[in-house]
């Protein structure tokens, strides 16, 4: 593959639903602005989010119902107003910003009234001149995304007409997809198929005015790509033939990784793997439409469990843990060329932490990825340090913490005597307060990207940790104070920005995009 060049630059790791908008959860609106507006006053060019996908059971956006569609609940209902979909008046009482996510408030208030706000365009659109526009831009979006579109609308429909939880449990003749039983049912349903189809027209328009406005401050979205699908989704229920299912549509083999650092009993995904041999006969076109809608999302692209794509810890799916698994091989250097070969260069990152073999690294370095760093992990041990911004190479995207991890203050409450001693022989005496001197020593690494979770910036401690990897309940959960991000803060990024050299001029960014396939605009 060519790999692509990445500008040294800065970033900050926040998803959208950990912003202070209203309704339950961060969304694409007024506060989603504003912090674009706070990246570009930190000099900041990087703001990395999590898979942006419709979240199922747990709320994870690593399960999500589909891998080609946005999440609705990140609609902007302010916005569907300021566009005349639904009366300002209507969301007048829905509750502000609270100091945790709420994924019920969600499902109880805010969804009944993006349904309404959809069904008013549906009715008035074709007939109101006001709406004539987006109404043809609609029309447009349902053509150009019809190969996931009318099938994701289906599943999210049926999720909600059978209340089951999973696909497997629905009538025979609908979870086989037979075509007279999907033919009924959109006869029956055709409204809510359609409103369905609204709703990601909606997220569409408001993804893409929200990166737009990033665009303008030179601020590239680094969005991620989890390997595997959740089988509740509506990729396994459309495309079982591409997971390794038995006869009756159920797992035979599911997703996982072997005991870590992470869990002793390692972790069970539960998700189905893939028939590889299948992917490759067809050309791996499944793989090829997915990796060309990410581009069409964000301008980076990082690749969750790269290990993956070389050998996958494979779990029977009759086994509670993941302890009895074994590694198969992956057919990743053929699935690269051919996503090469059809998409042109592509602008990824390899997450490649955890158990990383000599063929695991060989496969990222030939493909001329760059590698993923986590502070954190680098003051353990002498193999461990790196992780430490000393040892980093200039292909490199480097953090403080990811999702995954505890806060850094959060971490540094519970490390053990020797890491702390090892953190001040690195960055000197902390005084209980490690984050910032982290921070300093990960930006003035030679490493390309250096990004920090939001809940770093901050300062948090482990009570605003987003994710405990085999912790089922209780995640993603956290959301940013309103007022966080001050003009204090973003003065602070924007000098470190100025000395650790990890700034740009925004018009040098597009003439060395035209040069040499730089990241930038908007990807894809």
């Amino acid at each position: 593959m060519v790999p692509m060049e990445f500008l040294r630059s800065s970033g900050v790791l926040l998803h959208p639903t950990s912003l202070a908008s209203n309704g339950g959860i961060g969304d694409l609106g007024p506060a989603a602005h504003d912090f674009v507006h706070f990246l570009a006053a930190a000099r900041q060019h990087i703001w990395q989010v999590l898979p942006l996908s419709p979240t199922g059971y747990g709320n994870s956006p690593y399960a999500a119902s589909s891998a080609f569609a946005g999440n609705p609940y990140l609609i902007s209902l302010e916005y569907l107003a300021d566009w005349g979909w639904i009366a300002h008046d209507r969301i007048s009482d829905l509750p502000g910003p609270t100091s945790n996510v709420d994924f019920d408030l969600v499902e109880s208030r805010k969804l009944p009234l993006l349904h309404e706000a959809a069904a008013n365009f549906l009715d008035r659109a074709p007939h109101d001149p006001a709406l004539a526009q987006q109404w043809a831009a609609f029309e447009s979006f349902c053509t150009a995304e019809s190969s996931w579109l009318v099938d994701y609308a289906y599943f999210a429909v049926l999720r909600r007409q059978f209340n089951t939880g999973a696909w497997t449990a629905w009538p025979e003749p609908l979870r086989r997809r037979r075509p007279a039983a999907l033919a009924q049912f959109a006869h029956e349903h055709g409204r809510a198929l359609a409103i369905e189809q609204i709703l990601q027209f909606a997220f569409s328009q408001q993804w893409n005015a929200l990166r737009e406005l990033a665009a303008r401050s030179a601020i590239r979205i680094l969005g991620d790509v989890a390997i595997f699908v959740n089988m509740d989704s509506a990729d396994v229920w459309v495309h079982p033939e591409l997971f390794e299912l038995d006869a009756d549509l159920q797992p035979i083999r599911v997703a996982g990784v072997p005991p870590d650092y992470f869990s002793a009993t390692g972790q069970r995904w539960g998700n189905p793997l893939y028939r590889w041999d299948v992917l490759e006969a067809d050309g791996f076109n499944w793989w090829i439409a997915r990796i060309r809608r990410a581009c069409a999302l964000y301008d980076i692209v990082r690749l969750d469990h790269f290990r993956g794509f070389e050998a996958y810890w494979a779990i029977p799916a009759s086994e509670e843990t993941a302890v009895k698994g074994e590694w198969i091989k992956a057919p990743g250097q053929d699935l690269f060329e051919a996503l090469e070969a059809e998409l042109g260069p592509l602008p990824l990152v390899a997450e490649d932490l955890g158990l990383i073999t000599p063929q695991v690294e060989a496969l990222r370095s030939g493909l001329g990825l760059p590698t993923m760093r986590v502070m954190q992990f680098g003051f353990s041990n002498k193999g461990a340090h790196p992780h430490l911004p000393h040892l980093y190479t200039p292909g490199t995207v480097a953090y403080t913490g990811t999702h995954d991890n505890d806060t850094t203050q959060g971490w540094w409450r519970t490390a053990s005597k020797a890491e702390r001693a090892a953190v001040e022989a690195y960055v000197g005496p902390v005084h209980d307060r490690p984050v910032w001197p982290l921070i300093r020593a990960l930006n003035a690494s030679v490493a390309e990207l250096a990004i920090v979770p939001a809940q770093d910036l901050l300062e948090l401690d482990s009570s605003a940790r987003m994710n405990t990897p085999a912790v089922p309940s209780g995640n993603w959960s956290w959301r940013a104070p309103a007022g966080s991000f001050t003009p204090a803060l973003a003065e602070r990024l924007a000098a470190l920005v100025a000395v650790t050299d990890r700034e740009y001029d925004p018009l040098g960014e597009v003439d060395a995009a035209d040069e040499s396939s730089s990241v930038s605009g908007n990807g894809g």
